[in-house]
């Protein structure tokens, strides 16, 4: 039962995690225009991994795409990689998980099949998971390289006007989505083992006959050529049956039965 559970909750946090690896990808809150100097102003930018955007004051909200692939950072190209690469393996996870999940019965699929899929899709939940966070946490280490450049250019009075842009709200979403499909893989990976059937030991052991006191037992085996005539059919010449008792048993041995 446990083990159910667990890969049961492993499946739910993992399908949660994904969920939210998938919005951050695509929400447009990835860096956030700073206004700590200027509060007050009449258009706020911010920007996402495939487009920015601009709101005025008014309520009016314009976005444009990135029209180019070459004129990107290398690292910012590395991210839209990272959490695509996520996403992927999340979704095969998923499909892969569904299968593996003991309270469903597929035909007549062993233990150690679906053993086999749990632990296939816990190892994808928690690739996907790293990809996540490394992606958001690389994307975050730029935004604070570049905001410490703006800000130390703009003391030096080298630019008079300079965007800075801080952290935005699909940074924290990816780190928590991430943490949540690490997690979930950890628990498919746990409920592996509860799946994986005990293996089974075959000992010598002495079978008795039904109704009668008689044990046999294994003993070394004797080869042979298999033309041997078997003891019970040999007759020789004269061959003659001792008499027997009314109850069917000999009185005596005949000197035949040595035959």
């Amino acid at each position: 039962m446990s083990v159910t559970i667990c890969q049961s909750m492993g499946f739910v946090v993992s399908a949660l995690g994904i969920g939210g690896i998938i919005a951050s990808t695509c929400m447009d809150q990835w860096s956030t225009q700073d206004l700590y100097n200027n509060p007050v102003t009449a258009v706020f930018n911010y920007q996402g991994l495939w487009r920015t955007c601009v709101r005025e004051s008014s309520g009016f909200t314009e976005c444009r795409g990135y029209f180019t692939i070459l004129g990107l950072p290398a690292m910012f190209q590395a991210v839209r990689a990272l959490m695509i690469v996520g996403i992927v393996l999340g979704i095969l996870g998923l499909f892969v998980c569904i299968f593996a999940l003991k309270c469903i019965r597929i035909g007549s699929m062993e233990d150690t099949a679906k053993a086999n899929m749990t632990l296939t899709s816990g190892i994808m939940f928690i690739i996907a998971g790293l990809c996540a966070i490394t992606g958001v946490s690389v994307f975050a280490n730029m935004l604070v390289t570049n905001f410490w450049m703006s800000t130390t250019n703009m003391y030096q009075g080298m630019q008079n006007v300079q965007n800075r842009y801080t952290f935005g709200s699909a940074l924290f979403v990816g780190w928590v989505a991430g943490g949540l499909a690490l997690v979930g893989g950890i628990m498919m990976c746990l409920a592996c083992k509860g799946l994986i059937p005990e293996e089974s030991r075959y000992k010598a052991v002495s079978y008795n006959a039904s109704g009668r006191n008689i044990s046999y037992r294994t003993g070394p085996y004797k080869s042979g050529s298999g033309y041997e005539a078997d003891p019970k059919t040999r007759k020789g010449v004269g061959y003659e049956e001792a008499p027997r008792s009314e109850d069917g048993r000999r009185p005596y041995p005949s000197k035949y039965d040595y035959v």
